[in-house]
């Protein structure tokens, strides 16, 4: 199954390599995964979605909170969420093809960001499902580049994946610190 995680992190050099390395040492696969500053300063958001079983993920949840300056990871695949991603895609677009290539576009509620005499780059955001249609739609035209984002997902209504009293708190040297073990 896949799950959708989202991680705080501080926002300091080394973080990124670590989580992946995470992942890799248990040759865990990572399907999409993407990095960003956050309101707060900082602090950088982490969506992964990765394909496992719930325990799997729970398990690497729980290694995720050893690491140093992760903050707080939440497993929000069974949580109401908005997910989007972005994608850019270079196509084809002979004269006399362009006219067809621009109706797609506008059907999928994309657009096109740059043109050049034998090619266009379309600008798409949407969910996954969506952005999959509009590129199995532009493939036959001939699609000569892309780049996709993947999945970034935030908690419908007033939930936030903040950092919050119950995340395990960091030691400082990578290890967390039990809530309620006695020091």
């Amino acid at each position: 199954m896949k799950h959708t995680l989202v991680a705080l992190m501080e926002d300091r050099p080394g973080v990124l390599t670590r989580v992946v390395s995470l992942f890799r040492r248990r040759n865990f696969n990572i399907e999409s995964i993407s990095v960003g500053h956050t309101e707060t300063p900082d602090i950088s958001r982490m969506t992964l979605v990765v394909d496992g079983s719930n325990t799997v993920v729970e398990q690497v949840t729980k290694q995720l909170y050893k690491l140093i300056n992760v903050r707080k990871v939440s497993d929000v695949t069974d949580d109401p969420t908005v997910d989007r991603e972005l994608a850019l895609i270079k196509v084809t677009a002979k004269p006399s093809t362009r006219s067809e290539i621009l109706q797609i576009v506008d059907v999928f509620r994309a657009k096109v960001i740059d043109v050049s005499p034998n090619a266009l780059i379309v600008e798409a955001t949407g969910q996954e499902e969506k952005i999959n249609g509009l590129v199995a739609m532009l493939r036959g035209y001939g699609i000569k580049e892309m780049v996709r984002t993947g999945k970034v997902s935030m908690v419908r209504g007033m939930g936030a994946t903040r950092e919050t009293s119950g995340a395990p708190a960091s030691n400082g040297n990578g290890v967390a610190k039990a809530l309620n073990s006695e020091s």
